[in-house]
Order: C-alpha cells, then structure tokens, then sequence
C-alpha cells in the first residue's frame, strides 16, 4: 500500500502509483514551453562505457520536455575518452553537449581561476556539477537544473519526470528537489544511510539537542541519493563541495540559502538499483570508510558553522550513541528484511557498524585539527562577479572541444 504520510520538515511528494508516465511527460510539456530545464550528466570515462550509460541516453531520446543536456566527462585523459562520449551522446542532438572536464580548454579555464585565488577543489563529481551549472548558467531562459547519476541499472524515463515535474509546475514553489527510493533487490542496500547516517543522525540529537539542522537532515528519507534538481537562482548561490561530502554538503546549502518549506523529496521508483561501492573495512582511504569520513567531517564542520560547539567529549559521547542507535537499527532492518525475504547479513553488519564508529573518531580528530575544512567551490555569484563572461567562457570552450575533435 502506498505511503501518503507527511512527517518532518521536508515536503514528501509520494509515488502512489495513480499516475501514467505519459500523463507526468504531458504536463511537462506544457509547462516547458515558457520553464526550460538543463540536465546534468556526470560521468567517468569507465561509466561511460558501462551499459547504464548507453541505456539512458537512449531513453533520453523520447523527452522532449528537456532544454539542455550537458555530459560532464570526468577522470578521462585521453581525447579517445572524449570521442567515444560524444559518438553515444550524439543521438541527442544539438541540445546535448559533452563538457571534457580533463580536457586542456577547460583546465586552462580553471587555471584562471586558482590563480586569481579561487578554490577549486579537487578534481571529482563536485567539480564537475559546478561546472555544468556555470554552463547552463549563460541560457537565462534555463529555470532549473536536474542532476542525475548515470549508473542506474534499471532506469526508466519516470525517474526523471518525476524529478523535473516539481520544480517547474507553475502551480508549484518549491526551489530543490531531493530523489529518494528503496534501494532493495535480493537484499538490503543503501549502508551508508542506514548504517551511519540515520543513527548517526538520531545519536547527534540525543547529545546536541534538536538543532534545526540535524532536524532537516533527518527529514530526508535517503539524504545521499545522487538525484536533486533545483531552480538556476539557487544553484546560481550553492556553493558546491568537491569530496563525498556533496550530497550532505548541497543539503546544508540548501538549509542554509533558501526557507525549508520550499525544499521538498520526491519518490523516484518503487526499486533503484546501481553500482555499490565495496565497504573497505580494512582500508579506510577507499570505498564506503572513506566516504563515511568525508561526510561526517562535513556534518560536524557545518555544526560549528552554526554555532555548534564540538569539542573532544563529545565525539567520545557520539561515538557510544552512534553505537546504541545503529544496533537498534540493524535489529530493525533484521526484522524488516526477514517478513519481506530479502537476504540479511547481520554479522557483517555489525562489523560495518563498528568500523563505522571508528570513522566518527577519526572525523572527530580531523574537525578540531582543522575545524573550516577545505573550503566548498565558489558560488557562480562570486565567480561571474569577478569574471562576468567565464560562462560564456565555458561554452566557447566546449563548442571549440566540439570543432577540434569532432564532437557533438
């Protein structure tokens, strides 16, 4: 039976199933007309080649209610990388383009900036958003921007009319939209939410108090899915961060430049299937233990940014909460995956759950060593106030990638 229940900050918009994908794609149509929407596509030269990428760009084909399609084409040195995305991005036509985030023009461009005492990050997906909604910056007549992942195994074109259709409804006032789903197949997925960040989340209320924050954190039903979209005057005043602190580091953004009654999640799909990331238990700099660090350091420092004081005790503190609430949460989705007859590896879980309470130390340390952090990207507010034509810049260089290697 479908859920219909509204609970925490955060407007949920439910998949009740009452609803023909060509009813969602006819009234995007009509209101496309006059709000024009830019897709982000971001991808690595090994996703690019993987079979997803190829399905959704075929989908693409049948959504005319799409402006503007932009590729971001990542970790690809080699202009044989930028060729083989351009001859499977093609098919979309002139409203596609492939921006080659290794390629010499634009890591001249960037150089621009870093010189000028611009921080840029390091190169990775942050990057390669920021820069797609600079590109799609220079089209005033973009209204909203929808950021996508490209490794979705079972993609439908549902998905991304779901996305677009409550940030361009007329009737509508929303400003961000936040993807959510059920990340099952023959098992549970989606550790890192449910292992680490929502009882990371309930254990930072029970120490902190009810911060407003932590509260809109908790609202979200899957605060990591890579699926959000957002109108081209807030991505124009987000800065963006450039680890695996993006998704929680764009909802602080989020909390922080817009009221929460205009941010809303919406159900994507009943299942969402893609690539997993191994846990790594025995090396933390990789998979799922590095990412835990990066998110957890990006939680804590935007705590301190509002005010919050962290400091030695209490993360001794958070990590036996963690601890507390995370059992109670294996025991939970125990109970879940056992009535539904899905696989549960309580054993490893429980490993995972240890490693990850070793991780909130370690963030623990790394916040008060270096409480501010890397800084995120610059907003495009800064960056076209200091340079009011990059980008124009941006699209005189992908058009020239285009010329000169016979691109889109």
């Amino acid at each position: 039976m479908p859920d219909f229940v509204q609970n925490g900050l955060v407007t949920t918009l439910h998949g009740f199933g009452t609803i023909e994908l060509s009813g969602l794609e006819e009234m995007l149509v009509q209101v496309t007309r006059r709000n024009k929407i830019g897709l982000v596509l971001p991808v690595t030269a090994a996703d690019m080649r993987a079979k997803p990428f190829r399905e959704i760009i075929g989908h693409l084909q049948d959504t005319p209610y799409v402006d503007t399609i932009v590729v971001t084409l990542g970790v690809a040195p080699n202009v044989e990388d930028y060729q083989e995305t351009t001859s499977i991005v093609r098919q979309l036509g002139d409203r596609a383009q492939v921006l080659w985030i290794g390629g010499e023009r634009l890591k001249g461009l960037y150089g621009e900036l870093i010189e000028s005492g611009l921080n840029l990050g390091v190169p990775g997906k942050g990057r390669s958003v920021w820069t797609a909604f600079g590109y799609l910056l220079a089209d005033p007549a973009l209204k909203a921007f929808v950021l996508q992942d490209c490794d979705i195994v079972n993609y439908d074109r549902v998905i991304l009319a779901r996305l677009c259709l409550p940030m361009i409804h007329p009737s509508l006032d929303f400003e961000f939209c936040k993807a959510y789903y059920a990340r099952v197949t023959d098992r549970l997925h989606g550790r890192v939410v449910r292992l680490l960040v929502g009882p990371l989340l309930r254990a930072l209320l029970s120490v902190i108090g009810p911060d407003p924050f932590l509260v809109y954190l908790d609202s979200f039903r899957y605060p990591l899915s890579g699926e959000f979209a957002v109108t081209s005057n807030l991505a124009r005043s987000n800065r963006i961060p450039s680890d695996w602190g993006l998704e929680v580091g764009t909802l602080a953004e989020v909390f922080r430049n817009t009221s929460v009654k205009r941010v809303c999640q919406v159900d994507l799909c009943r299942l969402y299937e893609h690539k997993h990331q191994p846990y790594s238990l025995d090396d933390p700099s990789k998979g799922l233990m590095k990412m835990a660090t990066e998110i957890l350091t990006t939680i804590f420092r935007t705590l301190a940014s509002r005010g919050v004081i962290l400091e030695a005790g209490h993360f001794v503190t958070l990590r036996s909460a963690y601890l507390r609430a995370a059992q109670d949460a294996i025991r939970q989705y125990h109970a879940d995956a056992l009535i539904n007859g899905v696989e549960f590896d309580r054993h490893n879980e429980e490993k995972a759950i240890e490693k990850f309470a070793e991780r909130i130390t370690v963030a623990g340390d790394l916040f008060q060593q270096d409480p501010a952090g890397g800084e995120a990207i610059p907003n495009w507010t800064r960056v076209v106030t200091a340079f009011p034509e990059f980008p124009q810049q941006l699209r005189d260089a992908v058009k020239a990638d285009a010329e000169e290697f016979g691109g889109v």
